[in-house]
């Protein structure tokens, strides 16, 4: 539930949200030495994970590694990266080759191919069984690269679409309607209604990492100009979707937005984002799916209440499948402990629900075998994200939540649309210097094109000029031949 990411960004099956994070260095470490097997040793598993580190952090963790002990003879050394540094620090500890065991998922396709990560298509079945069966098999078709898995996905939000999410103290506070908001232009009436009323608060709360959304899906992520349109199912095709009219309609509202001060002048910049328990913004795009219940899990996570309104439609797409991995270094000592810890994670409630929901007795209570009511304890940055963290499916419900909501979520996992290029992993060995080119353009582009800071007109036309000369054409063919090879398979 991170608007910054593209949001993208998704939740899970308990309510709430947050990030996981904070730095470190170091390599596996062992507290007695290697693991040997045998009770005397226990193995201390490195792990890096993406957000922000709870308040509480030393608190979760010591009763975490009591349990992780107690199961698996095995504990956790948690090291959290922020979301602004992330993609440029575990780059480098990839590359620089240092020692460590477990990680949230960075550029999963291409360090999967490019051997960062460890293979554990017949690891996960082995030392992950319980939990490895519990995944829907689009979670594994999804995620397998050239045929072979090699990240353990959290089981949470099988589809997903992208919402305008508004802040219900304001619509209150101002009597203003979100009827019929269906894209970004239908929201701008509201935004200029409540700047108008609000001028030094960010009217659509938007940072460096935002995306302009659409139907889409993107083989190398939606930071790469490669996008395939999910409403062209009978003939999908590899276009750059900056061209396309559906997002340069998109484009030109963010520049509006922008140019009238509906979004915050240093978006492009900004990396320290909008809280989502404060009152600092109107409105923000986060990613739904099932196992949010409405907006039940936002309404938690912020401590406040919020409404939001789909702008996309409900796919089961790879990046879907692919939204919050964890994989195990190839260089780890521990790849069979690894394998099992997240195994654990994703098969022990207890081991779960107290990262997620929070330390029990001071953040929330049972009140029947899977049900819990929350305590004044509760609190946004006391507790770990549902959504990359483990399992949903194991999450107690809280007991305000009406069965209804639950009949309603399995219903929409039935009736979600499926994309056509679900398991399509673009293999990247023959345009890798072309790949390389690219992302640096895009690095100079996409932050000020998606936040509206420039004039689309003008910065997409040399932004394609760019790209060409980088390589996009060569890039394009390949992708789309490997797709055609796929589709053929496929049917």
């Amino acid at each position: 539930m991170k608007s910054f990411k593209k949001v993208t960004l998704f939740a899970g099956a308990a309510l709430l949200l947050a990030g996981l994070a904070a730095c470190g260095n170091g390599g596996s470490k062992e507290s007695k030495g290697e693991s040997s097997g045998s009770k005397s040793d226990t193995t201390t598993l490195l792990m890096y994970q993406i957000g922000d580190k709870p308040e509480n952090y030393d608190e979760l963790m010591e009763i975490a590694n009591k349990r992780i002990k107690e199961e698996i003879n095995a504990e956790i050394d948690l090291q959290y990266i922020g979301w602004g540094d992330w993609d440029q620090k575990m780059s480098t500890i990839i590359a620089s080759g240092e020692n460590y065991d477990i990680a949230f998922a960075s550029n999963y396709v291409t360090n999967a191919q490019k051997g960062a990560y460890a293979d554990i298509t017949e690891l996960a079945p082995e030392y992950a069984k319980e939990a490895y069966e519990q995944l829907d098999e689009d979670y594994i078709k999804g995620n397998k690269v050239d045929g072979k898995l090699y990240a353990f996905p959290v089981n949470a939000n099988i589809y997903s679409q992208q919402v305008l999410t508004f802040n219900k103290q304001y619509l209150d506070k101002h009597n203003l309607s979100i009827d019929g908001i269906e894209s970004y232009a239908d929201a701008e009436k509201v935004l200029k209604e409540f700047h108008e009323k609000e001028p030094n608060i960010a009217a659509f709360a938007i940072g460096q990492n935002f995306k302009v959304s659409g139907n889409y899906d993107y083989p190398l992520g939606k930071d790469l100009p490669f996008a395939i349109k999910l409403d062209d199912s009978d003939n999908p095709k590899v276009i750059n979707q900056y061209e396309d009219k559906e997002l340069m309609d998109s484009l030109k509202v963010m520049r509006g937005w922008y140019e009238n001060k509906l979004i915050p002048v240093d978006a492009a910049t900004n990396t320290t984002g909008f809280p989502l328990e404060g009152n600092t913004w109107f409105m923000r795009e986060e990613t739904q799916g099932p196992l949010d219940y409405g907006d039940t899990v936002l309404t938690n996570a912020a401590g406040q209440e919020l409404v939001s309104k789909p702008i996309t439609k409900p796919y089961r797409t790879t990046a879907t499948a692919q939204m919050a991995n964890f994989v195990v270094s190839n260089v780890s000592k521990n790849k069979e402990k690894s394998v099992e810890f997240l195994g654990l994670l994703n098969s022990d409630p207890e081991l779960l629900n107290g990262l997620v929901w929070g330390v029990e007795g001071e953040a929330w209570e049972k009140v029947g075998d899977d049900r819990i009511k929350l305590l004044d304890g509760y609190k946004p940055n006391m507790h770990m994200a549902a959504w990359n963290t483990g399992n949903n499916m194991l999450l107690y419900t809280q007991d305000t939540l009406d069965e209804a909501l639950v009949k309603e979520r399995d219903e929409k996992i039935a009736n979600s649309l499926t994309s056509p290029t679900l398991g399509f992993n673009f293999k990247t060995d023959k345009v890798k210097t072309e790949v390389t080119n690219i992302s640096n353009v895009m690095s100079r582009y996409k932050d000020s094109l998606n936040t509206g800071s420039v004039d689309p007109d003008e910065y997409v036309a040399k932004m394609v000029k760019d790209l060409e000369k980088a390589g996009w054409n060569k890039v394009q063919e390949e992708m789309q031949t490997q797709l055609d090879d796929f589709l053929k398979e496929s049917k």
